[in-house]
């Protein structure tokens, strides 16, 4: 018995490791996805307000004298929006960074149509628009909600892959930490839009 004490001490070290490493590598994976899933969560969002915000220009189209200027800023901005992918099993800063700044142009071109319509009564009164306005409303409280669970489903994971001795593993194993979504720099000062011209 003594003979084979110590190849029962090895298998039992090498067994531990392999669990350790199958727990690490299986927990890491599973709150990598979930986080992979919040952020098709995030897209979503952007896209659905992306559809509003090409029916809204099609409606305020359709107003013979609108200002022309403030139309293209908002048709560019939401293509730049538009064209913009990401990787979502990659997200790194600077992704995020770009995505947010492309976002955040978007948001200003809409939010000086939004004050542009304020000179048209009729545009205001129009169904279609208001029925756009009210739909877009709730579109951003999507997208804030959104965010806010993306970076709830990163936290976990980050945390899994930085406590030590999961640090050790996580380089080996390819799991790099995921970034967080950060508002574009000077957005918290942005002014709000009201949305109800009534």
């Amino acid at each position: 018995m003594k003979k084979f004490l110590p190849w029962i001490i090895v298998a039992v070290v090498i067994f531990g490791i392999y669990s350790w490493v199958k727990g690490f590598n299986n927990t890491a994976v599973n709150l990598k996805e979930d986080a992979t899933k919040t952020w098709a969560n995030v897209e979503s969002s952007y896209q659905r307000r992306n559809d509003l915000i090409g029916n809204l220009v099609k409606t305020v189209q359709g107003a013979a004298d609108f200002e022309r200027g403030t139309l293209k800023d908002v048709i560019e901005a939401r293509a730049k929006a538009t064209s913009m992918n990401i990787d979502p099993s990659n997200l790194s800063a600077e992704q995020m960074a770009k995505f947010s700044e492309v976002q955040s142009g978007l948001s200003g071109a809409l939010k000086s149509l939004l004050v542009t319509v304020e000179r048209y009564p009729d545009l205001k009164a129009n169904q279609n628009f208001l029925e756009l306005q009210s739909q877009l409303e709730g579109t951003e409280n999507r997208i804030n909600v959104a965010r806010d669970r993306f970076n709830e489903a990163v936290t976990p994971y980050n945390k899994h892959i930085k406590t030590f001795p999961n640090s050790l593993l996580a380089g080996v194993l390819n799991f790099d930490d995921m970034s967080y979504y950060k508002s574009e720099a000077g957005s918290e000062k942005a002014p709000d839009v009201d949305f109800d011209f009534n």
